[in-house]
């Protein structure tokens, strides 16, 4: 085979998609024309949108400078930002305008994205026909160390991009429900606990901002603790005797209209209200600190107040399907088809209920917290935006609980609405968000 001449500065991109079995992608350099990388076909190395959406169109050029300094007969390779929209870092540092390369340096184009090593070493090089012009494979019969380990060159990279911690999380619990079989009740908390840790982390991928997550456990903690203590108790006399929320008996025939009255204050409001508490306090602590603490655990945008609502909503459904829910229906069915069949349906109820919680308690919490966010962002119109917030995260409480009498399709469609409502509040908290360029959810879009 006919090779390209040999060629001691190029580019390796790392964490391209190939086919298994093959080597990373090289692009050689030019010292006399500019390599331009992006998503545009013009330029010299293309990207696909489709894999790489978080590079700007012409996101940054390697060029090389026949002298450094003036009078200098060394000449050097240069990258320059092309005010990209996701910025490029150098060896995990942003770029601010540019800045003369070293072999070895690392090359990201955004935090997440593509990255490229750049290299000064004589190899042989041969075409790669699905590469294009530009790109180019390396087919060197030699191994390298960290080939045959690749932990040895890709262990720093595990956390940030191969998800190990959800692996080890998973992992644990996996080795704990094990241990578990046969204790029916600890089995059910752990995988309660396992489950409703799943459907948190959805929703703090799509919000994209880091947040403590001693934090976050913190205020799901604190809206159980909150349950179990005498103010329930308050907000029970309020909402259900005082209002009109007496919550219909198992027997009670009620109109559709005048079940969802009694559910938006008996359910809607006051559990709505319950659960924001935590959210609540986190925005007074907010003002008590000093930077950068008030920033981490405070609420100052909207994001903030989706991620501790919907963490504060996590504790409430966890409490409530294993204090009440769960226990309910093992007590009926063991009374009626024996204790096997009662332990069956409370663990189909139980992750019914934990992984519907997206669609439910954290779609509810985490819109009304988004609303308690904005309301710290524009104060002048604070008591506008927590009553809209308020009433309709309580109204879309109320009919997920009024039509689970009617029918199941009317009920996974009002799901589906809650959900969309959650979402587009997320959508437009990562827009409004004073930290945007940060955000980890908002890098995936392009310039």
């Amino acid at each position: 085979m006919t090779g390209y001449p040999k060629s001691r500065v190029f580019l390796r991109q790392l964490n391209t998609t190939v086919a298994a079995g093959t080597q990373p992608f090289l692009y050689p350099l030019s010292e006399t024309q500019p390599v331009a990388i992006g998503r545009e076909p013009s330029c010299e190395i293309v990207l696909d949108s489709g894999l790489y959406g978080g590079v700007s169109r012409r996101h940054a050029t390697i060029a090389y400078q026949p002298q450094i300094q003036a009078g200098s007969n060394l000449g050097g390779w240069q990258v320059c930002d092309l005010n990209s929209a996701n910025g490029t870092y150098i060896n995990g540092q942003r770029l601010q305008g540019c800045r003369f390369l070293q072999a070895g340096d690392r090359i990201a184009l955004g935090v997440n994205g593509p990255e490229f090593i750049f290299e000064n070493t004589a190899v042989t090089l041969v075409p790669a026909a699905n590469v294009g012009n530009a790109g180019i494979n390396n087919q060197t019969e030699a191994v390298t160390l960290s080939q045959l380990f690749p932990i040895l060159s890709t262990g720093r990279e595990l956390r940030s991009k191969a998800y190990l911690v959800p692996a080890t999380v998973t992992v644990t619990f996996v080795v704990l429900l094990f241990a578990s079989i046969g204790n029916s009740p600890a089995f059910n908390l752990l995988l309660a606990a396992y489950l409703g840790g799943v459907a948190y982390y959805f929703v703090y991928q799509l919000c994209g901002k880091h947040k403590p997550w001693w934090w976050l456990l913190g205020c799901c903690f604190l809206t159980i603790a909150i349950l179990l203590s005498p103010i329930l108790t308050g907000f029970v006399v309020v909402f259900r005797e005082i209002l009109p929320g007496r919550l219909p008996g198992e027997h009670e025939s009620l109109s559709f209209g005048l079940r969802l009255v009694r559910m938006f204050f008996g359910a809607g409001l006051m559990e709505e209200l319950l659960k924001a508490l935590p959210v609540l306090g986190a925005v007074l602590i907010g003002y008590w600190l000093r930077s950068p603490w008030r920033e981490r655990l405070g609420v100052w945008e909207p994001l903030d107040g989706i991620l501790l609502g919907t963490a504060s909503a996590v504790g409430f459904t966890l409490l409530e399907t294993l204090g009440q829910y769960v226990p309910e229906i093992i007590q009926n069915v063991t009374l009626q088809a024996g204790k096997d069949l009662g332990e069956l349906a409370g663990l189909q109820l139980l992750i019914a209920r934990i992984l519907g919680s997206v669609a439910g308690h954290m779609a509810y919490s985490g819109y009304l917290g988004y609303f308690i966010g904005l309301s710290v962002l524009k104060p002048n119109q604070r008591w506008l935006i927590l009553a809209v917030g308020y009433l309709t995260a309580a109204g879309l409480h109320a009919l997920w609980n009024a039509t689970g009498f009617i029918s199941v399709l009317i009920l996974a469609c009002v799901g589906m609405v809650s959900y969309a409502f959650l979402a587009a509040a997320i959508l437009k908290a990562r827009a409004l968000s004073p930290t945007r360029s940060q955000n980890f959810a908002t890098r995936l879009s392009g310039k």
